[in-house]
């Protein structure tokens, strides 16, 4: 295996000083490291050294996932330097200290050129010639300044950038996605949507003043030359809570972390139940075990701060195109200068947008329902005797739509918690951001379903332009669903009354009337099977996303149909669909070149909390 991963990376041409990645792993192999955990520590350490990732290794010894087969994250990123870079790292600092941390803070200045993506440990100095190739590739239409306009709204502040140049930015992102593509066998998002520095991310609303105040002192035409920067990252801990160490501590038990000034720890928030009071359980990021520390150990981190740099291009601001170098190499071929692209290719580019603006298919699971968190005996606890609504928690929707049954009807059919309403919008949010394009949206008959389209769309600004269309055929298997019989659902007119958009026109493939109770598995997933053909049928062929939101088990009964693979084992299935949380998200491409649809990364992260029990303040009385 090592002979031939070997060979493997010695066939991969690397400008960079002449290190490929053989010339790395040769040495690390004579050390006896197998091949796959060579390749792991180089990934980890930039693939710049022998040394950084012999210590890498010699750290990680007891690392129980030192061979689990998980490759880093990786994305790029056009960074500043020069006077711009210091007016903004002193504006970082400014508006922390007179308005407190924000999103922002929690990355170093940048504009965002494409997405995080993965990339096996073997494959990763592919990205390196896509790096290389996508900057040759404009270097000679690189704008000599880059305008950058402020603008500000309630909860963003920070620099777009217009007109022609970021056209050019965009097609540098464009070209790496596609080289990345074919080099390196990865699945690349360019970011094709406005281009921006964001200055100040999700602050609180009384500061805006104070932060555009600062923000005016940076003058976006101060010298700068701009640097395209390929970042990785550990994807196991994304939705993680970074700290740094600022004490050495020695371990006074065998399930404590050793800490060393500076050492980085990755702790998630939803696992401290076993940590007693000022404790927390972390993994070291330095040698990745597991352990207990002392949280007044440590403070907390930048999101940013455990990211990998791996290589560069900068694009200079001097008009001598031949003196623009790639980070640590020439841009110089065989010793020959590469010509510089003045003009773009704009069929090129055109074909390569149509490749990544494909169609797709997002299947989102429900918010948080009301009795997931009240239990069966929720609505009980709503009910006056008179059978009247009333909210006796403030995570109980504020009111609930009219039905014709009254409120019984709800028994089967719960609506959204207050949270569950809070996590659709999150979401949307998210998506809106994500900047894809959603062409229409089919829901469950479930109101929870109905519900978090509703809030998904008008965080999209969609909910007046798209019409949710209600498909019974992908409600969740009624075998899973109590009583003898399928619940009560709100029909359209209902729906319609409570101010939902949805479509009368629209003819699903499974009336309400045809869900059996109690159905079989086999029965189940042909009926999803059928019902997302039906759904993908009824939308145009052009790009954009159709999104479903269903329940959990939809995010495998709808997907695996469009995948053209079969149905899991109906165990398998069970134990897979109880890990779903709220919001969870499956994304379907369709790849128009070999026929096929592709499950790839969502567009947004998962959404992770933690509960909380009820409080009652009787209980701090004194004598209770």
């Amino acid at each position: 295996m090592a002979a031939a991963e070997t060979q493997l990376y010695a066939k991969v041409s690397n400008k960079h000083k002449g290190r490929s990645t053989a010339s790395l792993l040769d040495p690390l192999l004579g050390m006896g490291f197998p091949a796959h955990t060579a390749l792991k520590a180089l990934a980890a350490t930039g693939r710049k050294t022998v040394e950084e990732a012999c210590d890498w290794l010699r750290c990680h010894r007891n690392d129980p996932s030192l061979d689990d087969p998980i490759p880093q994250e990786y994305a790029l990123f056009l960074c500043p330097t020069g006077t711009l870079l210091e007016k903004l790292q002193e504006f970082w600092r400014e508006s922390k200290r007179q308005c407190t941390k924000n999103r922002a803070h929690e990355v170093f200045p940048h504009i965002t050129l494409c997405d995080f993506f993965t990339c096996e440990d073997h494959k990763v100095e592919c990205l390196y010639e896509a790096l290389k190739r996508a900057g040759d590739r404009i270097l000679g239409s690189f704008p000599v300044v880059l305008p950058l306009v402020l603008h500000s709204s309630v909860s963003y502040l920070g620099f777009f950038v217009n007109d022609g140049p970021a056209d050019v930015i965009r097609e540098l992102a464009l070209t790496f996605a596609t080289e990345a593509s074919v080099l390196a066998d990865c699945t690349v998002k360019p970011c094709t949507k406005q281009l921006h520095l964001t200055l100040a991310h999700k602050f609180y609303p009384h500061h805006q003043r104070t932060l555009e105040e600062l923000a005016r002192a940076i003058h976006p035409g101060h010298s700068c030359q701009w640097t395209a920067a390929l970042y990785s990252r550990d994807m196991r801990f994304v939705h993680y809570q970074t700290l740094r160490a600022l004490f050495q501590y020695k371990p006074q038990n065998v399930d404590e972390l050793t800490l060393s000034p500076g050492d980085y720890i990755f702790v998630d928030p939803t696992q401290q139940e076993e940590a007693s009071e000022g404790w927390v359980i972390g993994i070291s990021q330095r040698t990745g075990c597991q352990g207990f520390l002392p949280e007044n150990y440590t403070e907390p981190a930048g999101e940013s701060d455990t990211w990998v740099k791996h290589r560069t291009y900068t694009f200079s601001l001097a008009m001598d195109l031949m003196s623009r170098k790639d980070g640590e190499a020439s841009s110089r071929r065989n010793g020959e200068p590469h010509p510089s692209q003045t003009s773009r290719d704009i069929s090129s580019i055109q074909a390569l947008q149509a490749t990544i603006a494909r169609r797709s298919v997002l299947v989102v699971r429900h918010g948080e329902r009301v009795d997931q968190i009240f239990g069966k005996s929720w609505l009980q606890q709503c009910s006056t005797p008179d059978g009247k609504y009333y909210r006796p928690d403030l995570n109980f929707p504020y009111s609930l739509p009219r039905r014709r049954n009254g409120i019984k009807d709800f028994e089967n059919d719960p609506p959204l918690s207050s949270c569950g309403i809070f996590q659709s919008r999150m979401a949307g949010e998210a998506l809106l951001d994500s900047g894809i394009r959603v062409t229409a949206a089919f829901t469950s008959p479930a109101l929870r379903c109905v519900q978090t389209a509703r809030h998904i769309l008008e965080e999209l600004k969609l909910e007046k332009r798209i019409k949710i269309r209600v498909e019974p055929g992908i409600f969740e298997w009624t075998k899973w669903e109590s009583g003898k019989t399928t619940p009560a659902l709100m029909t359209l007119d209902e729906l319609k009354e409570a101010n939902f958009n949805v479509s009368t026109e629209y003819r699903p493939a499974f009336p309400l009337a045809s869900l059996l109770p109690a159905e079989s598995y086999d029965e189940y997933v042909e009926r999803c099977a059928v019902s997302v053909g039906r759904i993908v049928s009824a939308c145009p062929r052009d790009a954009g996303v159709i999104l479903i939101v269903s329940h959990g088990s939809a995010l495998d009964s709808c997907t695996r149909p469009l995948l053209g693979l079969p149905p899991r084992d109906s165990g398998d299935f069970a134990q897979l669909v109880r890990k779903v949380p709220s919001l969870g998200m499956c994304f379907c491409e369709e790849n128009r070149e070999e026929g096929k649809w592709e499950l790839v990364s969502p567009p947004v992260k998962t959404l992770t909390h933690g509960s909380n029990a009820a409080f009652n303040w009787r209980n701090w009385l004194p004598g209770s």
